[in-house]
């Protein structure tokens, strides 16, 4: 994959702070790696590939928090339009992590606050970190996100984490980015059950709904189509059987297909 993306003309991180997409719509796809490569060959004159410090492939890792009867799961699963997710996102390259609470509305609009989540390694996650944020003396700044931001009760208790890279790309136009998530592990923190997702892709394509999107017309010649994929929500199902999971078994059982192709 690196040497793929070595073939495409670099954009900074600069650059990439000057692009607005003010109408914005996000979707996601699934597709396998061998997919992935040939949609990478496809896009590489239309699109430019973000690069920091040399690196075009970033390294995440996040942590999910949710009720001790997992409502946030549920919100998703059941499709109540306004639902919210809690999280710690690191950005493992950088050094830099955020608390945030992620809450979608119902016009299907989703909105992200965030804080820098202090003393918080990802390398050596502190699982206990929700409770520490809401007693410890230097964490004042996160319980002002968690009460402004965060509905109903807050008793969270950690339940999956994820390590991932990703790659992010930008049209020539400027007018929209494409993150494109590889090398899923997924942990249940209660089970210590993993699953790591070796052959899966998951694309988001985030653009201006009045702009013409060079990416679209090419995933539709590699008949990949759109699929939800809440990184959550499908470590949750894929690691705890007990859940609820109806809504989500068609999901699960393309996800399971793809993963047997080469």
């Amino acid at each position: 994959m690196k040497n793929l993306l070595d073939t495409f003309i670099p954009i900074s991180l600069d650059e990439m702070s000057d692009i607005r997409l003010m109408n914005r719509t996000d979707t996601k796809f699934v597709t396998t790696l061998p997919l992935l490569r040939q949609l990478l060959e496809m896009a590489r004159d239309s699109y430019r590939v973000q690069e920091i410090e040399g690196n075009r492939l970033a390294n995440y890792y996040t942590l999910y928090f949710d009720t001790p009867d997992h409502a946030m799961y549920l919100a998703h699963h059941n499709g109540r339009a306004n639902r919210q997710k809690l999280r710690v996102r690191a950005y493992v390259d950088s050094g830099l992590s955020f608390l945030e609470v992620k809450t979608k509305n119902n016009h299907l609009r989703t909105n992200k606050k965030r804080v820098v989540a202090q003393h918080f390694d990802p390398l050596h996650p502190d699982y206990d970190y929700f409770r520490r944020s809401m007693t410890d003396e230097w964490a004042e700044e996160n319980r002002a996100l968690i009460r402004k931001q965060l509905r109903g009760e807050h008793l969270m208790l950690p339940k999956t984490e994820n390590n991932f890279q990703r790659i992010t790309l930008v049209n020539n136009r400027k007018t929209e980015r494409l993150t494109i998530d590889l090398g899923l592990k997924f942990r249940n923190i209660i089970s210590d059950r993993q699953i790591t997702l070796d052959n899966i892709a998951i694309i988001e394509l985030k653009r201006d709904g009045l702009q013409h999107s060079p990416i679209l017309e090419l995933l539709r010649q590699l008949h990949i189509k759109p699929m939800g994929f809440s990184k959550y929500c499908m470590s949750m199902a894929m690691t705890n059987e007990a859940l609820k999971q109806n809504r989500f078994k068609p999901r699960l059982h393309a996800i399971s297909k793809m993963m047997l192709l080469t």
